[in-house]
């Protein structure tokens, strides 16, 4: 993943970006609709150190648009307003299922790290709940975009 050209003065370390990710509850997902048209969602989600992992709903305007265009802008952010206090990720990549569509729980390796990251962040470490609404998406970013003004005090 290349590095951050603009703004290295407010960049997050690696370390702060994934505690930063791991941290944050809720992430807004842009998909490109029919004719490039944009949509934009808010949406739970773990990051796991390399990838951040989305359990989107399987019948949404979210899945319909990565189906035919997988290619997705990830924005978590907070702050309020002080802007010394805004801080955000935004990571660029394409969306790639993972497991069964919708996912009922059949055993698969690859997502058991996510499923027990999802648990301990949203359920209180209780297991994972399968619904046969959701699905699991993939993003490994290819561009990772970060801003802390907060180092613009020291």
């Amino acid at each position: 993943m290349p590095g951050q050209r603009r703004g290295t003065k407010i960049a997050m370390t690696d370390e702060e970006r994934d505690a930063f990710l791991r941290a944050q509850p809720v992430c807004r997902v842009a998909t490109a609709g029919p004719g490039g048209r944009p949509h934009a969602s808010a949406l739970w989600f773990v990051w796991d150190g390399t990838a951040l992992w989305l359990n989107s709903l399987t019948k949404s305007r979210r899945w319909a648009d990565i189906g035919s265009n997988p290619d997705i802008s990830v924005l978590v952010d907070d702050g309020g307003f002080d802007f010394l206090r805004l801080r955000g990720v935004e990571l660029l990549g394409s969306a790639q299922v993972v497991g069964e569509t919708p996912r009922r729980g059949e055993p698969l390796d690859e997502l058991g790290d996510p499923e027990r990251l999802f648990a301990d962040k949203y359920a209180g470490g209780r297991p994972f709940h399968y619904d046969g609404r959701h699905a699991w998406l993939r993003m490994r970013p290819e561009r990772v975009v970060s801003w802390d003004f907060a180092k613009l005090r020291a």
